[in-house]
This record gives structure tokens, C-alpha cells and sequence, in this order.
């Protein structure tokens, strides 16, 4: 028997030891994704097993497919209708989803010529001429989730031979529709078809869990707005509907936080990430502005990710956690400790609801977390009375809900109210989720054993680099796969059933325990990309539910062609060759040159020949992109405005040859040839205060400018190749 291959267009970033140019953008983004396709060619041949009546299993699967005669031929010229009695329904609308969907589409489909989305009267089965998509609402349809209450997610999709129909209770439901269609289309390109067809008949689906969630750990290492948008463009072709946002936080070093006489957690890196506005009250707690949010940027990131589906549930992190108001008010700081707040302190709550008003206002989400996480259990009063204020504040100041984070509190006269959302995370130290769902609580299953993810690295190797695929398959008990309602491994007693009424969904977290110099941000991608496929799988569709669940080896089949295919970004950083595999071939000599080539992700083959000048023989840049640069001084990486040298000094006196090749889990160099040799570029992460761990570190190619910064010399036999 054909035993299906594994390709991962992830890889594991391994530890080495314990211890906007927009229009260059737009350009590189429409041209990438063509290329490459024909590497994966071989995988679906072999194993996609494609569903009666026509359909390839996708990500996540469909309930059932439901054949009639005949198909729908995705032909050159198509035209998307949507219908104008609900056009301006919800917010974002249907015809703001209609409207992201035909990029999509033509992203995915380069031979279609779309024209604009056109509003018009829904009438079944009549076409405009040519071949329609329709995008309509059934307000009267109700779908549900798998403990029977009413979703607006769910959509039916109508194919025949002329037209495609797909509607839903809401708008929501209708985009979660066209990314079937999109995958269906993806998929079939994938295995080298040169025409997209759709076989008539009807799908009609739902999600088994209102929750399907990432955490971004923005509040260790910081994160441009554009990134995180994109990230929510490629979580939602996987039907995730929430990033929950860690938006301030601080490292964890005991020596620094808790010596004796030592002032040092004054210096310790603690971040804020939403910037207030220069006359505000609150300006001050922030203190790293260039690592900050401005409004108008996060109100853009939050837009960019609702129109795709996704909503962002901001966290601001207190009693614990917070440095980064204890370093701007160090008389909210709990005596000996920091990184908590003194909820005794009269003007404490007052300060953390004057946060909260600066910033409620730029919330579109009905909830918001207020974090709430390993605080000192002798203060569980002081803890429970904190949490229930903050709850009742932020409902009657702006109308919204609040999560928190499950929490040892070993209180024999209070309670947490249970209008708040318990996100479990750690079982069985700091809650008993069956405990919580039994006692009315609505809980949220971040179950650290499945569903933790830390950045680089993780103190011995406690967390993965991606979501176990083992434990996610096979790893509950019995061998069965993961799901929300699982959250012990070997205890069945300790899950509850698919259909529980208190159980709202799960979220996975990628921590960035370590800070800014772990990782960049292109490597937090390659972490969580296919981590975002396989659980909007799984929380999508759960486990042994539904007959048409995916198995491994057709979710190994799909997903390099859906990584692949995924519209709307390029976090992949693929672009199209001129030649071969040849990107770049600028035989030189150059002292400054723009390529228009933002950046090239790995692997890929970056040489040259360089001089420099001897009046300035360590200034300027040999290469700078949207995701790093080189600089001459020690040939010198830049990441997320961290540094990363090499140190090798350029001689001044002759050209030396330099190769650099990376993969996603190192970057080296190669001098004047000596392969013996090679060099690597590293970073140095501080665990915990414990010991320092090494790290290699990818880069992607930084391909936009030749020279520049005050660079003096010659740079020349440039050739930029994909594959290291």
C-alpha cells in the first residue's frame, strides 16, 4: 500500500543547545503564489482521497456532500452577485465579505477575470449571462453548534451546472462559505489541473464550537500591525474566527524582579503595546513607543482581521504580569513582588480602570481579557473581588464581557462571578475544568499539554515548536484525537462530551517567554502555520463527531497545497523567479540599487562580492527588505530591530565572496568559499535567569535594496536563488 509522504512547508526551528513599499508589495503578492505549486505536485495523486461525489477533503472538512449531476465549470470570465436586500447587513457587511472574496478569488484563480461584485435581486438559478456566484442570506436557517445552540457561522453551498449559491444566517456564515469554495479551488490547481470545476450539489455546514482561537504573545516580542493582519488573513482560510491578543506582559527573571536590594526589575523588558494619544493621563505607560500600537494602527490591524472573520480579543494582563505599570507607577506594586499589582492600594483599581477607559473605546469584540493569571493564591479575596469589579465596570463602562485565565484561588467565602469566561490552561494546578463546566462555568479549553506553543525554544523542551501532530491525531485517551472538549490525555473522566453547554471552544497560545531577540516574526509564522491548520480542523469539526472528519494522511495531503495557496498575504515570502530558480542575477557593480523585490523567504541562496571603502569600512547596509537587513559592521543581521552578528570584518583591501544560506531553522554564510567553514548566525536566549540557551536563527532574504544607510564600496555577482 501507497504509504502517503509527509511535507511540511513548516519546519522545526531546533535548539542548539539547552542553554512598506505598498505597490512593490502588491506586485510581489499577486505574482507569488503561482509559483512553486508544481513542488507539490506528486503528494495529491497519491493521497487526497477525494470525497463521493467529487469533493477533496479540505481544511477543516464538511459535514457531508450531498451529489447531483453534473458540475460547475469555473470558466474565464465569472461574475459574483450578491444579494441587494442583505448587501448592507452586519458589520463587517455581506458585500465587505463579498468584496474580499473576489481578491480572493482571483488570488487562487489567477485565469478568472472578475469584474466588480455586482448587487443585485437574488432570484434562484437566474444568471447574468455568464457563469454567477451568488452570495445571499437565509435569516430564517438555523444552524447550530454541536451543544445545539444557534450559530451565525454556518452556510449552505449550492452548486450547478450554471451557478454557485451560498448563503447563510448571516453574513459571517456566507465568508466562512467562500473559503470552501476557495480551498476547493486551491486544491484542485494544486494537483496540476489547469481549469478550476465544482461538482453540483449541496454542502451545508456549521462549526462544532463558537471559539476557534490562536494567542499571539505580543507583550514579550513585538509585532508590526501589518503582520498581525496577515496572520489573521491565513488563520481565517482555515475558518479560525479569534486572535486573542497578549498585549502587555513582561520577561520573567527572578534575579531581577525579586534580589535583595536590587532595583534591576526597573531595567527588565515589560512592554504595553497600545499607544495613548500624547495628551493622555496615561501616556506614560508606555514606554517603548516605536513598540507600540497607535490607534489608527490597531484600529487598521482590527479591521483587516474582522473582514476577514476574524475578531481580536485584546488582553491586558493584570493583578499579575505587570511590570510595565509597576515601572510607571511603582506605587501600585505589591510589596516584594514587582510584577503584581497591590489590589489594597487605594489608588490600584482606579489606575487599572483608567487603562481600560483610555482603550475600551477602540475594542470592536464583545469581550476582552483582563488576564488574570498566577497571582498570589494567599490573596485569593483581594484576587476574586478584583475580578468581579473589573467585570461589572467593564460591562456597564462599554457593554463588553471578560475572560480570564483559570487561577488557583482557594477562597472559602468568595467566588468568580459567573458572568466571566474561565480559560483553562492548566490542569490540574490552577483549575479543574470539569469542576468549572459542572459549576455553571462557561470555559474556554487552552489546555497547555495540547495547546502550547513557546517561541524558539522552551525550558527543557516542555513545549513544542508546532502543535504536536501525535497528540492532536492520536493523543487523547484511547489513541483518539484531540478536540475542545479534551483536556487530559489519559483521564477520560477528565473531558467532558462535544455537545457540553458550558464549553464555548479553545484557544492555542505561542508564548514569547524569551523576548524580541528569539525569534522574528517570519519564524513565529513558520511556528504557527500549519499549528492553524490542523486545529482549525480539529475545533472546526472536533473528533469522532462526524463521519467526514479528516484523517491524518489527507490532512497531510491538503495542507502543503492550502499553505501554499492561502490568498490575501504572503507570509511565505515566495516570489516569482525571472529564470529557473533565479530571483535575483545582477551581475553588478552596484553601490546602491532598488530591486523591487520586498524580501524572499527561506530556503534560498543569497551571494555576492563586496569591498568596502576604507574610509567607512563598517557603515551602511549591503541589503535591506521589509523583514531584515545586513549590515556591513560584522556582517550583521536585523530582525524586529535586533541585531545579530556574525562577527567577520570585510576587509577593505580586495572583494570577498560571500554565500548565505537559510533554511527556516538556521541562516549561514559561506567566506571566499571555505565550505570547511561555515558560519552561523545565532542568538543567545536567557531562560528564566536559569542559563542561556543557543538559538540558530532564519532570516529572510533581504532583497529590496542593494547598498544604502551611508554604505561606501562595491557590491557586485549578486544572484539571489530559491533552495539553500
Amino acid at each position: 500500500m501507497y504509504m502517503c509522504p509527509k511535507m511540511n512547508t513548516t519546519h522545526r526551528a531546533p535548539e542548539v543547545s539547552r542553554r512598506d513599499d505598498a505597490v512593490a508589495y502588491s506586485h510581489w503578492r499577486a505574482t507569488a503564489m503561482a509559483f512553486f505549486k508544481w513542488r507539490l505536485l506528486f503528494v495529491l495523486t497519491a493521497c487526497s482521497g477525494v470525497l463521493a461525489g467529487g469533493l477533496e477533503p479540505q481544511i477543516p472538512s464538511v459535514p457531508s456532500f450531498n451529489a447531483a449531476s453534473g458540475e460547475f465549470e469555473l470558466p474565464a470570465k465569472l461574475q459574483i452577485v450578491v444579494d441587494s436586500k442583505y448587501a448592507a447587513h452586519g458589520s463587517p457587511s455581506l458585500l465587505d465579505f463579498a468584496d474580499t472574496f473576489r481578491d480572493d478569488l482571483q488570488d487562487v484563480v489567477p485565469y478568472v477575470i472578475l469584474a466588480p461584485v455586482l448587487e443585485s435581486p437574488f432570484v434562484p438559478g437566474i444568471t447574468f449571462g455568464i457563469p454567477t456566484i451568488y452570495l445571499t442570506l437565509d435569516t430564517t436557517h438555523e444552524y447550530k453548534l454541536f451543544n445545539g445552540k444557534v450559530t451565525d457561522e454556518g452556510y449552505d453551498i449550492h452548486v450547478s451546472k450554471s451557478s454557485v449559491t451560498i448563503s447563510g444566517s448571516a453574513p459571517l456564515g456566507v465568508w466562512w462559505g467562500t473559503r470552501t469554495l476557495l480551498q476547493q479551488a486551491a486544491l484542485q490547481l494544486g494537483q496540476g489541473k489547469k481549469t478550476v470545476s465544482f461538482p453540483a450539489g449541496s454542502i451545508s455546514d456549521s462549526p462544532g464550537w463558537e471559539v476557534r482561537g490562536f494567542m499571539l504573545d505580543a507583550g514579550r516580542h513585538w509585532f508590526e500591525a501589518s503582520f498581525i493582519g496577515d496572520l489573521c488573513i491565513y488563520a481565517s482560510f482555515f475558518k479560525i474566527n479569534e486572535l486573542h491578543l497578549h498585549a502587555s506582559d513582561n520577561l520573567w527573571n527572578p534575579a531581577f524582579l525579586y534580589g535583595d536590594g536590587n532595583e534591576g526589575w526597573k531595567r527588565l523588558y515589560a512592554a504595553f503595546r497600545f499607544q495613548p494619544p500624547p495628551d493622555s493621563p496615561i501616556e506614560g505607560l508606555v514606554p517603548r513607543k516605536n513598540e507600540s500600537w497607535p490607534k489608527q494602527d490597531f484600529l487598521a490591524m482590527q479591521d483587516t482581521c474582522a473582514k476577514h472573520g476574524v475578531t481580536i480579543i485584546p488582553e491586558v494582563d493584570t493583578p499579575g504580569h505587570s511590570l510595565v505599570i509597576n515601572q510607571w507607577k511603582p506605587e501600585l506594586m505589591e510589596n516584594g513582588a514587582p510584577d503584581h499589582l497591590n489590589l489594597s492600594y487605594p489608588e490600584t483599581i482606579p489606575t487599572i480602570k483608567s487603562i481600560w477607559d483610555q482603550f475600551l473605546p477602540w475594542f470592536s469584540a464583545s469581550e476582552v481579557s483582563i488576564g488574570a493569571d498566577e497571582y498570589d493564591a494567599s490573596l485569593a479575596n483581594d484576587y476574586i473581588s478584583f475580578v468581579n469589579e473589573m467585570s461589572s465596570y467593564i460591562s456597564s463602562k462599554a457593554g463588553k464581557s471578560i475572560r480570564i485565565w483559570g487561577t488557583n484561588e482557594p477562597s472559602k467565602t468568595m467566588s468568580v462571578s459567573k458572568d466571566i469566561t474561565i480559560q483553562h490552561w492548566d490542569f490540574p494546578g490552577d483549575d479543574i475544568p470539569m469542576q468549572l463546566l459542572q459549576e455553571g462555568y462557561r470555559v474556554i479549553n487552552s489546555e497547555q499539554f495540547f495547546l502550547y506553543l513557546d517561541g524558539k525554544t522552551s525550558e527543557d523542551n516542555q513545549f513544542p515548536q508546532e502543535l504536536n501532530q501525535d497528540l492532536i491525531w492520536a493523543g487523547a485517551p484511547g489513541g483518539k484525537g484531540w478536540a475542545p472538549n479534551v483536556f487530559s490525555p489519559t483521564d477520560p473522566t477528565n473531558n467532558t462530551a462535544p455537545d457540553d453547554p458550558n464549553l464555548r471552544g479553545s484557544i492555542f497560545a505561542l508564548w514569547n517567554d524569551w523576548g524580541n531577540n528569539a525569534t522574528t516574526a517570519l519564524e513565529i509564522y513558520y511556528q504557527l502555520a500549519r499549528s492553524i491548520a490542523v486545529f482549525g480542523e480539529k475545533a472546526w469539526a472536533g473528533s469522532d463527531v462526524r463521519e467526514t472528519q479528516l484523517t491524518r494522511a489527507q490532512f497531510d495531503a491538503a495542507y502543503p497545497l492550502l499553505n501554499v495557496a492561502a490568498p490575501g498575504q504572503n507570509l511565505n515570502r515566495v516570489v516569482k523567479p525571472v529564470h529557473g530558480n533565479v530571483v535575483l542575477d545582477l551581475p553588478g557593480p552596484y553601490t546602491s540599487l532598488s530591486t523591487h523585490v520586498p524580501s524572499v523567504g527561506p530556503p534560498y541562496t543569497l551571494s555576492f562580492s563586496v569591498k568596502p571603502d576604507s574610509k567607512a569600512p563598517s557603515t551602511g547596509l549591503l541589503f535591506s527588505g521589509i523583514d531584515s537587513k545586513l549590515h556591513v559592521a560584522n556582517l550583521t543581521f536585523e530582525a524586529t530591530g535586533q541585531l545579530y552578528a556574525l562577527s567577520y570584518v570585510l576587509p577593505t583591501t580586495k572583494f570577498t565572496s560571500v554565500a548565505i544560506h537559510a533554511t527556516r531553522e538556521y541562516t549561514y554564510a559561506i567566506i571566499d568559499g571555505d565550505e570547511a567553514n561555515p558560519r552561523y548566525w545565532y542568538t543567545l536566549m536567557d531562560i528564566w535567569g536559569d542559563y542561556m540557551a543557543l538559538g540558530n536563527m532564519s532570516f529572510a532574504a533581504p532583497s529590496a535594496q542593494i547598498g544604502g544607510d551611508g554604505f561606501r564600496g562595491t557590491i557586485k555577482d549578486i544572484k539571489l536563488t530559491s533552495g539553500a
